[in-house]
């Protein structure tokens, strides 16, 4: 499996937001979102070939009890099956971060899906080379209805702009989602924005009763890797 980081740090976004947590960097994705904050495991994949009892060992080194598999997209990972059911032998709470466009059998104690919005389509970058490929990926219903249903889940969007909340009140109806399992959460890698995006969305947080997400390890630390 190819691996582009191991590290121990808090959970930045989501219902365990500041939860201590080993988090495993699949690298290699089927998307290539615009803003993307880690461009490493999508529009220039870096990392090393590890077999499972290596990442195993390393997770275990930590002695936490909590894991984050993330990505790039996790999901399509060779034996992405195979080690989150060690994991959960190990008795770890497992996370599993994905977009929601792949299905796999994982064991996992929460499934936080985030659905690419439009405001994610590549048009300008790399000559918008990929924005096809993107439009046509990012947003798949059944997969999403069937992770839903499968698991304990969340649904987390990235906002930029207030137009973004019809396209994510449109979604929810689709999926008939709880607005209550709903996170949104800012677009942005700067302290700053992520500041002036979130003093208006916490308001449509309280006015729609979906959840609103900091971004707790840009607050602390900025946009840095393994943190």
């Amino acid at each position: 499996m190819k691996i582009a980081e191991i590290f121990y740090s808090i959970q930045g976004e989501g219902m365990l937001v500041g939860v201590p947590s080993v988090f495993v960097r699949t690298s290699g994705c089927n998307l290539r979102c615009t803003w993307c904050d880690t461009p490493y495991t999508s529009w220039q994949p870096q990392g090393q070939e590890q077999p499972l009892q290596a990442i195993l060992e390393t997770v275990a080194s930590f002695r936490c009890d909590h894991v984050v598999v993330t990505g790039g997209e996790p999901m399509i990972a060779p034996e992405i099956v195979q080690l989150t059911e060690r994991l959960r032998r190990a008795g770890l709470h497992i996370t599993m971060e994905t977009a929601g466009t792949v299905y796999a059998s994982v064991t996992c104690d929460l499934m936080s899906i985030s659905p690419k919005l439009s405001n994610s389509v590549p048009l300008d970058r790399e000559n918008g080379r990929w924005a096809a490929q993107h439009e046509r990926l990012r947003y798949q219903p059944d997969i999403l209805r069937r992770l839903m249903t499968d698991y304990p889940y969340q649904l987390k969007f990235v906002v930029a702009q207030p137009e973004d909340m019809a396209e994510i009140e449109a979604i929810r109806k689709e999926l008939a989602a709880t607005p209550s399992n709903i996170v949104l959460m800012p677009e942005g890698t700067r302290r700053e924005i992520i500041r002036e995006r979130g003093l208006w969305l916490a308001e449509v947080c309280k006015n729609t009763g979906y959840r609103y997400s900091p971004r707790l390890h840009i607050d602390l630390w900025g946009d840095k890797r393994g943190v």
